[in-house]
């Protein structure tokens, strides 16, 4: 199995949804993501530069969800996948997005899984 890092609830804020008034304010959703790291983890000598910074991944995504509207949750997911596989060293990322929206569920949720 490869070593895997895993962020599990990040709290995220996102203007999303298909009306125009699900997108009027910021609504919660959370994020579930699983890093597939490009050294494993018997090669990174105890050194923060050698691994994935899960503070900055963590920042990033948070940033990258309110930084313009989107109509589709699986939108933003592949957008999440796409920046955490450009920035950062990764050979594959898993993101699942759960929206806290319909009525009579605990959520609704899109998970991807992306290779470099």
């Amino acid at each position: 199995m490869t070593d895997r890092i895993l962020i599990d609830g990040l709290e995220l804020s996102s203007f999303i949804g298909v009306p125009d008034g699900e997108r009027a304010t910021a609504q919660r959703l959370t994020a579930n993501l699983v890093l597939e790291p490009l050294r494993d983890f018997t090669a990174l000598g105890d050194a923060l530069e050698n691994t994935v910074d899960y503070f900055r991944v963590c920042a990033e995504v948070q940033a990258l969800s309110l930084a313009r509207p989107r109509r589709l949750l699986e939108t933003l997911a592949e957008d999440l996948a796409a920046l955490l596989l450009a920035r950062f060293a990764l050979r594959a990322v898993e993101v699942e997005l759960r929206k806290y929206i319909l009525p009579d569920t605990a959520f609704v949720a899109v998970k991807i899984h992306r290779p470099r």
